[in-house]
């Protein structure tokens, strides 16, 4: 029988209140009681939240949130004027210029359900699959106009707002509007990025650069200086742009044609390139703008795109919904599994004994599925509309055994190679070279991550980007917000043909491979948890530990979120950890006498989490303290 409970202070949740786990003999971990502080500074227990949480990394934009909610708007409704207003207040890192992935679960939906809105920037239509391989630079051709995609937030995020919000584009725009318009007081955060190299790019101006560099550089280091933190910033362009998409939709920002102008503006901008880079002009047409189309999964249409359906998965007697290719959720499935197959076979349990938070044996194994999982997703990870992404071999039972059985707890395996997971289809190949050939390609960490449930226990997780920080440093001429980098996740050096690419290998209306990932836990069909984070390929890495924090090390969710990480990306014999400070100097050497080698780095991640009690209806947020941060909510309890 279920025997476990959940336990929050002064309430009992028993688990015959919630929907019941198929198997009776399941034994399952219920997560910890996550009434702590959510900031740093706080003391003593923080109440819960009944009438919605939203969590996101900026505080300006968590209070839009709340105030939608506290106007009767759902979770959707908030979430969309949070991404707007996130446009206005983070703007290094996301906005109407680049794409990312949306969940969302209805309360009353089993957790197969969740809906998934897949608005990931793509590459035009015209782009050659070799467009990327030269001799220059990352920086340059990561600066240059043909590493941007045709952007799908505004699209996503309409389309969302129509079909399952309650609320009108001008009213939910309304907060980030009135943010450009009148302006904010900036965050240390963009206070220090508007220091950038980015904002420093090609500042004499010739018949490749346009001068179109120097229009972000107008509105965040004027007169050629950085920006103070709490300087009151007005972006009245930004404002007009937002402007016309409240009022006439995706048609705006979309359509060339538009009085606005948007849609002509981002085509014009984008072939802008740096001077020592000729053949590095943007490729978009205005037809790939109005071509441009949303990856959308919703199992009440009449024929569900199910290339886009959300990925389910188990961990102990959780259920795990994240986001299916390009998003790289089926190698945090396949981690765990890989866990729970290593548990068994060598006889431990996460979370105990000698594998309790930041012991050596914890930190060894977690390392070595990150490096299984890494080399298979260099291999097989791309967008599933253009590559058959083999997501039922990478999680088959015996895959994952076989690479489970790759790993020897107290050991560092010297590489890991990616697998042949059965039942590959056949025809488009993966990848010719070994992943362990070169590194991954490089992905942005200057993401976002939003979370949000309103009083009905609808929840939403986005994941959006422009990719790095300040993109390609290329704001639209005339329209205030900034342009994705999106493009250069795509391979560099190309695996496949022309006619028969690699997964990731850049194709015409194809979009990269990406670490983004907002993810959904249940507990049978109930929801208690929801998450996400940006920071590149740290995300998959942090994820995986927050989720082992929460199930495994019984921590509350300030703790999940807050605890050390560390992350590694490759199967290479030589690829080095990104580790924060925080762990054990002695585990730490022990680690380093397995053959790990370390790189110290200040932050892995920025998870933005709610977690909630069904039965009870208690609602909790947590905002990572690697990011500013802010969690704001409704009917304090």
């Amino acid at each position: 029988m279920l025997a476990a409970a959940l336990v929050t202070q002064g309430a009992c949740i028993e688990a015959d209140e919630l929907t019941a786990v198929a198997d009776d003999e399941l034994e399952f971990r219920a997560l910890a009681d996550p009434r702590l502080p959510t900031t740093p500074n706080q003391t003593g227990p923080v109440e819960s939240f009944h009438g919605g949480v939203v969590t996101t990394t900026e505080p300006l934009a968590a209070t839009a949130g709340r105030d939608i909610l506290a106007k009767g708007g759902n979770a959707v409704d908030a979430a969309v004027a949070v991404q707007f207003m996130l446009n206005v207040v983070e703007p290094q890192s996301s906005g109407m210029g680049g794409g990312g992935f949306m969940l969302i679960h209805f309360a009353d939906a089993p957790p197969e359900d969740t809906i998934v809105i897949d608005f990931r920037d793509v590459a035009p239509a015209n782009a050659p699959i070799g467009m990327y391989d030269t001799s220059h630079s990352s920086d340059v051709k990561q600066t240059s106009g043909y590493a941007v995609g045709v952007p799908g937030t505004v699209k996503g995020m309409l389309h969302a707002l129509e079909e399952y919000g309650t609320m009108k584009p001008k009213d939910v725009l309304a907060p980030a509007i009135a943010a450009a318009t009148n302006g904010f007081n900036i965050s240390s955060r963009l206070a220090g990025e508007t220091g950038s190299s980015k904002l420093r790019l090609e500042t004499s101006t010739n018949s490749l650069n346009k001068g179109y560099y120097a229009e972000a550089r107008g509105v965040f280091r004027p007169n050629g200086n950085s920006l103070s933190t709490g300087t009151l910033l007005r972006q009245p362009r930004l404002a007009t742009t937002l402007q016309a998409i409240a009022a006439r939709g995706a048609p705006a920002f979309y359509n060339c044609s538009d009085a606005s102008g948007i849609a002509s503006a981002i085509v014009e901008t984008q072939t802008a390139t740096r001077s020592s880079n000729s053949g590095g002009r943007g490729r978009m047409t205005c037809a790939d703008l109005a071509n441009y189309k949303l990856g959308v999964f919703d199992p009440d249409d009449a024929n569900p795109d199910f290339a886009h359906a959300p990925l389910v998965g188990s961990y102990h007697g959780h259920t795990i919904v994240t986001a299916p290719p390009p998003s790289s959720g089926v190698f945090l499935l396949q981690m765990l599994e890989m866990l729970e197959s290593l548990e068994a076979r060598w006889n431990f349990s996460i979370g105990a004994g000698d594998y309790e938070f930041g012991e050596l044996r914890t930190l060894n194994v977690m390392q070595e599925v990150m490096r299984a999982a890494f080399a298979d997703r260099g291999r097989w990870l791309g967008d599933p509309d253009f590559y058959p992404v083999p997501i039922g071999g990478l999680l088959a039972p015996s895959y994952v055994q076989s690479r489970a059985n790759l790993i020897t707890p107290g050991q560092r395996r010297s590489s890991f190679s990616a697998g042949s997971p059965p039942n590959v289809p056949a025809g488009p190949i993966a990848q010719k070279k070994p992943t362990t050939s070169k590194g991954p390609e490089p992905e942005g960490v200057d993401t976002t991550h939003y979370t949000i449930i309103d009083k009905a226990g609808n929840v939403v997780s986005v994941t959006s980007t422009i990719s790095d920080a300040w993109g390609p440093g290329l704001m639209v001429r005339g329209r205030g917000f900034m342009l994705n980098n999106q493009l250069l996740n795509f391979n560099d050096d190309p695996q496949g043909t022309a006619a028969n690419p690699a997964a990731n290998d850049v194709k015409g209306g194809k979009s990269p491979r990406t670490t983004i990932m907002p993810m959904m836990v249940f507990l049978g069909d109930e929801l208690i948890a929801a998450y996400g984070s940006p920071g590149g390929t740290g995300i998959l890495n942090a994820l995986l530990q927050v989720t082992l924090n929460l199930i495994d090390h019984n921590l509350t969710l300030s703790q999940a979120v807050q605890r050390p990480r560390l992350s590694i990306d490759s199967g290479s014999s030589s690829a080095d950890t990104e580790i924060e400070s925080g762990f054990s100097s002695s585990v730490r050497t022990s680690l380093q006498n397995m053959g790990y080698d370390f790189d110290s780095v200040s932050s892995i991640g920025a998870v933005q989490a709610i977690v909630t009690y069904p039965a009870g209806g208690q609602q909790y947020g947590a905002a990572d303290s690697r990011r500013i941060g802010g969690v704001s909510g409704l009917d304090l309890h």
